[in-house]
Parts: structure tokens; C-alpha cells; sequence
């Protein structure tokens, strides 16, 4: 669907708002340029006849200084306005940016799941890099150049009321001609955007896939994917270049015809002697120098038609919403916090459940040990608790608060997540452990930090960063071995107590966080897990005897549905209990 004048309008007002002086500072410098621009010629046309009638050579000195003073000011006005404009509209574009990279933040994981990375960077930074020329100077420059086009055909209209006429009928003509064109090459811009954003998407799937690609050897099928994309494309990208050519050669011939007119009539009207020779010249400047406000609208409207094809997938991409119902405003109490799942259902976006009518509690302080093989479900309970997902019936309490009731901000600081998959971001190491957060002054929690890092035992590692806390990470943590990935995820974590202790994690979600250690390292943080769960309550989902060992109570999971729960040491008393016979048997070679 293609924007309405009214979103156009609204954007401008949303974005240019803010700016109001710069906006009103370049709406004064183009307008001044276009006066000066109407004014250049009618001095060179008084040089002229002054010329012709042998005037006096100061007279002519005058009226050539106040030229080159005109054209010179014109430039300066002109670099101005270029400048000014080149602010506004990046000024504009980069909020517009924020507002999108902040609403896809606030999307779910179904979104997320159906929308490449590159996909949203393509749509986020190359659609709203086409807005740039809108923000900045579509409404002004249409606006002035307009008033410039009516200026000129008023000074000739002056001079020859047929001439105004023929020439103003040219340019209601050219108007007709980009309008009747604009719809048909701003459809053709919607797919060169949505063939690009693809094309980007494949990309950045590829480029993370380099290890697994080169693994198989499948290189030449992802170049012949590659290659189809680029095609497509090309042929995308060249049916609109084609439309925007249909335009501009329009307007050009159109301008032909009337230049060869207006030239044919001014020397006609010479001949006859109803004008002088710099009332004919001023005839024929005007007209050349219509070519440009006309040139100068059809590129604002070929800008616009490119601005079309974005603003309407920004607004597809704005439009989109949460899967989630809107967060309430309760706040969790501090301390551990109970959790309880009532008749839980739940199924994933292809419809095939995988909870049923799932229930359980733990009290405040416990930690539950979940179990499963591959594909029970055990990972789904987690997401569900950090409302990642809301189930579709039943429910699910933290100390008698329904999830949907939590302030969503609350909830994040309450619940403390550590999965096996840890993702790091090309930032400094104290950027990463304490995700960027802010109000604080550099270095004021470095302390605190540092004594995490000591006991988690990764002290050697950290003396071997060249700029310690400073030392920036490479993108998705390149450099760190997984063990060592895993620790500064629980790092993390340790490290809410201190930089917030009014939001001290209540409830911890250990999802096979320590899948990925040998088991050498998982023996050097068992301290440090015994520690994380302290005073909390806590749901761990594991693999391994040594990670459910400390835990107060065990869940059985089988394709969704419970088979056994109870007190871990009840189970162990227990010799026909499946979390005996899976004791005997050994985790790992069971429930992978």
C-alpha cells in the first residue's frame, strides 16, 4: 500500500518538529536563493540595453559589480543551504532510525524468527537513507522552486502575456506528466526495496554460516543462490532506474518544445520591435533557466518516489506488533520469588503443541532441577517464565503476580537468564558484563566487577587483556573459548546484585548453562553456581548429575507433559523413580 499525503505530512511534522529553527533557517536561505536567482538576470538585461543606448561606463562598471556580487552571494546562500539542509535531513533520518531499532526491540521472537538480521538492516538504514532528501528539502524545494517557476512566467507574462501563457500551460503540462508517472515508478521502487532487503538478509545468513558452509563444501551452491538474488535485483533495480528515465526524458523533451518556442517568440517579438534587445535576452534567459525549478521538481519527485517505496515498508515494519499482550504496571516483591505454572498450554508459531496442561510449584528459595530428553519442552518452561511467550491457556505466577500483571522492565530485572548460546557485542569487556548500562561514571563499579571475574576464576584470562575492563571483544565474542563465554554470562548475572541491588534477581534460569564446559571448568564454578542461587529461586535445566546435584526438587518432562516430579532426595530413595534409573544410566547419555 502506498503512503497518503497525510502520512507524508505527518512524518514531517513528527521529525521536523525538533528542528524547527534549522527548518526555518534553510527555508529562509532557499528562498533568498531563488530571489537572487530571478534578480541576476534582470541586471544583465539592464546591462544590455544600457549597452545599446551607449550609456555611461560607470553605469555599466555598477551594474557589472552588483552581478558578480549577486552571483557570488548566490553560491555563498546557495553552500548554506546545502549545509543546512544536509543536517536537518540526517538529524531527522537518525531519529527515525531510533524509533525503528527501538520498536524491533520491543518485538517478540515469532517476529525475530520470520525477519533476517540483514533483512531489518537493510529496512532500518537503506529505506530511511532514501527519506534523507525528503526530510531535508522535498517540501521546501517544491515549495520554492513552485514560486520560483511562477516568478519567472509572471516577468515574462509582463513582457508578453502570450509568452506567460504558452510557457505557464508547459508547465501545468509538466506537472500532469510526473504525477501520471509517479504511481507506476514508486510501485516499481516497493520491489527493488523488497528484492534488496532479501538480498541483504541472504547475506548476513551466509556470513554467519561461513564455518558450517565451508564444513559441507557447499560454497558453490551459496554463490548460485547468491548469483539468483543479484539478478533479481538487477532486474528490479533496473525496471525502476527505467521508470525514473521515463521521467526525466519527459520532462526534457517537454522542456525542447517550449525553449524552441519561447526562443522562436522572443526573436519574433525583437524583430517587430515591441521589446528590446535585454527584454529578449532576459526571454531567453528565463527560459533556459526554467529548465532548472522544472529539473529540480522532477528530481524531487523521482527522490519522492523512491521515499515512497520506503516510507511504505517502514510503515509495514511499524505497523508490525508484539505477539504479547501489553505488560501491566505490578512490581515484584523483593527477595526469592515463588513460582507457580497452572494448566499450562502452549504450542509455537507451525501449531503443534509441545506443553500440556503443565503444573507446578516451587517455593521461594527452591531450585527445581528440569529434565528431559531432546525436545520435552524443558527449554519452552524457561521462555514461558522470562515471558518470552505467554501461554495459551493457563497461567503462570511469580509470588502470586500473573506474568501478563509485571512491569516488563521489573520482570527483566527480576528474572536472570543464562542460556548456553551467550551473545557478546563489539564493545569493551565492562560494556559487555554490564550491558551498557547507564547513570553510572566510568569506572565506579570496577570493583565490584573485578571481584566477579576473581571468583569465577577467570582472573588469568583477565590478565591477559592488553587494556583490562577497556579491551574491546570481538563481534560475537571472538577470541573467547566457550567455557569462557559461559563465565562471563554468569558473570552477568552475579553482577545485578551489586550494580542494582534494589533489582537483585529474584528467580535464576540456568538453561543448560554449562552445557559447553568441560567438565574441569564446570567443577571450577561450582561455587560459583552454589553462589548465583543463594537466597534465590531457581530453575535449571540440565544434562549432567554434577549441575543437579544441588537442587531441592525434580521435573521429568516427556513430550510436554509431566512424568514425574518431586523432592530430589524422595526420588533418590525411591529405587523404580525414573530420576533413579536415570542417576544409574548417566544424564548425559540419556537426555541428549
Amino acid at each position: 500500500m502506498l503512503p497518503s499525503w497525510r502520512r507524508y505530512r505527518d512524518l514531517l511534522i513528527t521529525y521536523l518538529s525538533p528542528q524547527r529553527p534549522r527548518v526555518l533557517l534553510l527555508a529562509i536561505l532557499l528562498l533568498a536563493s531563488i530571489g537572487l536567482q530571478l534578480a541576476n538576470p534582470q541586471v544583465v538585461a539592464y546591462f544590455i540595453d544600457t549597452a545599446q543606448k551607449g550609456g555611461p561606463d560607470s553605469v555599466l562598471t555598477r551594474a557589472a559589480f552588483a552581478f558578480l556580487s549577486i552571483a557570488l552571494v548566490q553560491q555563498v546562500v546557495g553552500l548554506g543551504a546545502a549545509y543546512v539542509g544536509a543536517v536537518v535531513g540526517w538529524e531527522a533520518t537518525n531519529r527515525l532510525r531510533a524509533d525503528l531499532m527501538r520498536h524491533c526491540l520491543r518485538l517478540d521472537l515469532p517476529f525475530h524468527k520470520s525477519h533476517t538480521p540483514g533483512e531489518l538492516i537493510e529496512r532500518i538504514d537503506g529505506d530511511v537513507t532514501l527519506l534523507a532528501n525528503f526530510f531535508s528539502q522535498f517540501t521546501i524545494n517544491l515549495l520554492g522552486n513552485g514560486l520560483l517557476v511562477a516568478g519567472i512566467l509572471i516577468v515574462l507574462a509582463r513582457n508578453s502575456i502570450w509568452l506567460g501563457l504558452g510557457l505557464g500551460m508547459y508547465a501545468v503540462l509538466t506537472v500532469m506528466v510526473l504525477r501520471a508517472l509517479k504511481r507506476r515508478a514508486t510501485l516499481r521502487h516497493v520491489t527493488d526495496r523488497q528484492v534488496s532487503a532479501e538480498q541483504y538478509g541472504a547475506i548476513e545468513e551466509r556470513l554467519v554460516g561461513t564455518e558450517d558452509i565451508r564444513g559441507v563444501g557447499a560454497e558453490g551452491w551459496v554463490l548460485w543462490r547468491l548469483l539468483g538474488l543479484m539478478q533479481r535485483r538487477l532486474r528490479a533495480m533496473r525496471s525502476a532506474n527505467l521508470a525514473d528515465s521515463l521521467s526525466y526524458f519527459s520532462t526534457k523533451f517537454l522542456y525542447v518544445i517550449a525553449y524552441a518556442i519561447g526562443l522562436g517568440l522572443g526573436a519574433f517579438l525583437y524583430e517587430q520591435g515591441q521589446i528590446t534587445l535585454g527584454t529578449a535576452y532576459l526571454i531567453v534567459f528565463y527560459i533556459g533557466m526554467l529548465a532548472a525549478p522544472l529539473d529540480l521538481i522532477q528530481r524531487q519527485v523521482r527522490d519522492m518516489q523512491a521515499a515512497s517505496a520506503g516510507i511504505g515498508r517502514i510503515d509495514s515494519l511499524l505497523l508490525a506488533t508484539p505477539g504479547l499482550p501489553p505488560s501491566g504496571t505490578a512490581t515484584l516483591p523483593v527477595g526469592p520469588l515463588a513460582v507457580d505454572l497452572d494448566r499450562v498450554s502452549f504450542s509455537y508459531e507451525n501449531g503443534d503443541p509441545v506443553l500440556h496442561d503443565l503444573s507446578f510449584s516451587l517455593r521461594q528459595g527452591e531450585t527445581l532441577g528440569l529434565l528431559g530428553s531432546t525436545g520435552s519442552g524443558k527449554t519452552t518452561v524457561t521462555r514461558l517464565l522470562a515471558r518470552l511467550y505467554d501461554p495459551e491457556h493457563g497461567s503462570i505466577r511469580l509470588d502470586g503476580v500473573d506474568l501478563r500483571e509485571v512491569a516488563e522492565d521489573d520482570l527483566r530485572q527480576r528474572v536472570g537468564v543464562v542460556t548456553q548460546d551467550v551473545q557478546f557485542f563489539r564493545a569493551s569487556v565492562r560494556d559487555n558484563l554490564t550491558f551498557f548500562r547507564e547513570g553510572q561514571p566510568e569506572g565506579a563499579h570496577d570493583s565490584e566487577i573485578l571481584e566477579v571475574i576473581r571468583a569465577l576464576d577467570l582472573w588469568d584470562w583477565y590478565r591477559t587483556l592488553p587494556h583490562g575492563l577497556d579491551t574491546l571483544l570481538g563481534p560475537g565474542g571472538a577470541g573467547l573459548s566457550a567455557g569462557q563465554s559461559q563465565l562471563l554470562a554468569f558473570a552477568r548475572v552475579f553482577l545485578r546484585d551489586s550494580l542494582n541491588p534494589a533489582s537483585r534477581p529474584g528467580l535464576v534460569i540456568l538453561d543448560e548453562a554449562t552445557s559447553r564446559l568441560d567438565p574441569a571448568t564446570e567443577r571450577t564454578i561450582e561455587h560459583a553456581i552454589d553462589r548465583l542461587l543463594a537466597g534465590r529461586t531457581g530453575v535449571v535445566v540440565a544434562h549432567r548429575l554434577r549441575t543437579v546435584a544441588r537442587v531441592d526438587r525434580i521435573m521429568i518432562l516427556e513430550h510436554g507433559r509431566i512424568v514425574e516430579a518431586g523432592r530430589r532426595v524422595e526420588l533418590l530413595q525411591e529405587p523404580r523413580s525414573r530420576f533413579n534409573t536415570l542417576l544409574r544410566v548417566g544424564l548425559e547419555e540419556v537426555l541428549v
